[in-house]
């Protein structure tokens, strides 16, 4: 491990919030505890908690749909507080951790200690007089490994973490085998038969191993190896077939646990080095542990590292679903916020570096998760629009897609803009490998015939309406939470349509354009910003943590200082009101990805330092929701590379933007992926930059510098060398 691609401390941790973190996307682990109680929480992105939310299906409204528009149309400000069918907020189903694998040891001092995690293998350590713990989750096999060395151990399987309800009923055994011992753990949740069960193969080269039940004693080994798995299902479990295939996954020969890693890693090393971040920092700071350069938020040392830890959690994190707003991981079953994906901010902010830092894998299992729940989408639609097509919810706990968190302050059900949102990124990695993908072609058009069904109302100019319309989680000064013609509806409507007509040529394509064409356009209020309602009258309450209607400038094109000058100043005035409410991660870096588009690096910076300053960060790296620490979220530490990336670099299919607000003021950002197929090297000090493309298709793009623009013809397969001078 180089220190630029990993970090480590010399004291245990204590909380499981500062335990590091490994994970394949399905299976995750979270390590901490000192050498006498090792603990290692096992975590699986499928589990979540039955609460209600299982059984909930989208509100009944189409049918008061065509009242709720006249009266919003005709003045009513509150119509559509009223626009429910009376429920109380459900939230959706709370995921929570699996269980902790205790590695108990008799007690000794230890003179020297140091954990570390190596985000090139994934691999969290524990090294110690007289012993080591190691551990992964292995991309190849979906298996927890763990090889421990040292003295003597007791191991045990323990569901009994933060916030574990009451009436779990828990089952657990622990067996003999030829080459060790096998460790089960069954959990049924209270009022059903929906169950997890954990297994755990505990293999000792040499030694003795003996029950101590519900675990086991292991004694004189030389090491211990131990796979363990989750499996989420329903009714009672049968552990038989799930410790088969543990077993078969044994590698014969000496060694097992390397033969594992290899297989790992040539999976998991080639995904996270494909893109590097070099901020010359001083060689000093860089071997400093995390706590410690977590003290300096003004080192270069600091900006690397968190970029390296976000791209290594971003990758852990994703395989069968994305990020949640925890990432893969979380050792309380009282999760904040269900730990849901929360799709009208932060699991976009979360990902939003995954086409830029060639992350495919991430993509993929955002793409695994929107379209599984197609069939939902289409629900949403039917039950409270009354409409084809698909309208995505605010919340989803991964199990399904439909639209039953709401309530009169949040009315996440009228959001008709999240179906855009969530394919946003999938549009982008087609253009940045240069094919479409048939099912977000589909998925597209869905979301076509929905506006069709939609638009039908009017102004007096004949221009459609969006109507009821809400924009992310705010409202007018002066109205009711449901309005008409938010801004972030508007731009999503738009570029839904218009994006759907460039996969489908033909009548369709001139339909959805005709009905882009007819939106109304964005207002400039009296401010001089950007409005957050077009609708005239209906005036902005800045004082706000989401950035909703300024979804033009990010993470869509359609206003930027090239194309669109007078609006992209009305959106930097816009931003510039802006205040930051409640202090959280993700509406600063929201914010500094806004600023980067706009090229305000002071901006970008001012709202970076907010968060390297206000102590989001725990010593995993992982990140907090609020300062303080407080609220474990993945967004700031799975946003920051997006943040970083966006300062220095940004791609449409026809445009390089260079350096537009470069957060440090030299560096190398090496492997980055542009949105017209070509990967890109680039250096910049404070006097030049250096910039080397290397496309896989011929194209002539506009290059965009502080000193204007130009054309650029790049050749597939031809190295492009770009050399620069100038202040950035």
């Amino acid at each position: 491990m180089t220190l630029a691609h990993g970090t480590w401390e010399p004291r245990p941790a204590t909380r499981w919030e500062d335990g590091f973190l490994s994970g394949n996307g399905h299976h995750g682990t979270l390590a901490f505890g000192d050498p006498d109680d090792e603990r290692v929480v096992v975590t699986q992105h499928t589990l979540v908690r039955p609460n209600g939310g299982e059984h909930a299906r989208p509100p009944a409204l189409a049918a008061r749909l065509r009242a709720l528009q006249d009266r919003l149309l005709a003045g009513d400000r509150h119509a559509a507080d009223s626009f429910t069918d009376g429920r109380p907020l459900q939230w959706v189903q709370p995921f929570h951790p699996a269980f902790q694998i205790r590695l108990r040891r008799p007690p000794g001092e230890r003179a020297r200690y140091r954990r570390s995690v190596d985000f090139t293998t994934g691999v969290a350590s524990t090294v110690f007089d007289g012993g080591d713990s190691r551990v992964f989750v292995s991309r190849a096999d979906d298996v927890v490994v763990q090889r421990i060395t040292g003295p003597d151990l007791d191991l045990t399987l323990d569901h009994r973490l933060p916030g574990a309800p009451p009436g779990l009923a828990v089952g657990d055994s622990a067996v003999l085998t030829a080459d060790g011992a096998q460790l089960s753990l069954r959990v049924r949740y209270p009022g059903g038969d929906r169950a997890y069960t954990g297994l755990t193969l505990v293999a000792a080269d040499g030694g003795r191993v003996r029950l101590t039940p519900p675990g086991v004693r292991v004694t004189g080994a030389r090491s211990v190896l131990l796979l363990t798995r989750v499996r989420r299902h329903t009714g009672e479990p049968d552990p038989t077939e799930d410790g088969l295939a543990l077993r078969a996954l044994l590698p014969d020969g000496p060694d097992p646990y390397a033969r594992l890693l290899q297989r790992h890693t040539a999976r998991h090393t080639a995904a996270y080095r494909r893109v590097t971040l070099d901020l010359a920092a001083d060689p000093a700071e860089r071997a400093l542990p995390g706590s410690e350069l977590l003290t300096r938020p003004g080192s270069p040392a600091l900006l690397e590292r968190l970029f390296a830890a976000g791209r290594y959690h971003l990758l852990s994190a994703s395989g069968v679903n994305p990020p949640r707003l925890t990432g893969l991981w979380t050792g309380d079953w009282d999760t904040a916020w269900s730990g849901a994906f929360t799709n009208d901010a932060n699991l976009n902010l979360q990902t939003a570096s995954a086409a830029a830092t060639d992350l495919p894998e991430v993509t993929e299992a955002h793409a695994s998760l929107v379209h599984r729940q197609a069939g939902d989408w289409a629900e949403n639609a039917r039950a409270v629009f009354g409409a084809r097509g698909t309208v995505a919810p605010a919340h989803s706990d991964g199990d399904r897609g439909l639209a039953y968190h709401f309530s009169r302050e949040y009315p996440l059900h009228l959001w008709t803009a999240g179906a855009d949102w969530l394919l946003k990124p999938l549009v982008d990695h087609d253009e940045t490998r240069g094919a479409r993908d048939p099912r977000t072609a589909a998925a597209l058009a869905r979301v076509a015939l929905f506006y069709e069904d939609f638009l039908t109302r009017t102004d007096a100019a004949g221009r459609l309406v969006l109507v009821p319309s809400y924009s992310p989680e705010n409202r007018p000064a002066d109205g009711g939470w449901g309005a008409v013609d938010a801004a972030m509806d508007l731009s999503a409507a738009r570029h839904a349509l218009r994006t759907a007509a460039d996969y489908h040529p033909g009548p369709d394509a001139d339909r959805w354009r005709a009905l882009a064409d007819r939106l109304p356009p964005h207002r400039v209020n009296a401010d001089g910003a950007l409005a957050e309602w077009a609708r005239e009258g209906l005036d902005d309450r800045y004082d706000h943590r989401h950035l909703s209607h300024l979804y033009g400038v990010w993470p869509l094109d359609e206003i930027t200082p090239y194309d669109t000058p007078a609006l992209a100043a009305a959106a930097h005035r816009a931003l510039a009101l802006r205040g930051a409410e409640n202090d959280s991660a993700h509406g600063y870096l929201h914010h500094a990805l806004v600023a980067a588009r706009l090229r305000d690096g002071d901006r970008v910076g001012h709202a970076l330092d907010r968060v390297l300053r206000g102590d989001f960060f725990h010593d995993s790296l992982m990140s907090a929701h609020y300062p303080g620490r407080d609220v474990y979220n993945a967004d700031a530490a799975h946003t920051l590379p997006a943040v970083v990336v966006e300062s220095l670099v940004q791609s449409t299919p026809d445009r390089l933007v260079l350096l537009p607000a470069p957060v440090r003021p030299r560096g190398r950002l090496l492997g980055v992926r542009t949105r017209f197929g070509a990967g890109l090297d680039l250096a910049w000090t404070p006097e030049s930059c250096t910039a080397v493309l290397r496309p896989t298709r011929s194209h002539r793009v506009e290059l965009r510098t502080s000193a204007g623009g130009r054309p650029l013809d790049l050749v597939a397969g031809e190295d492009h060398v770009l050399t620069l001078t100038g202040t950035w």
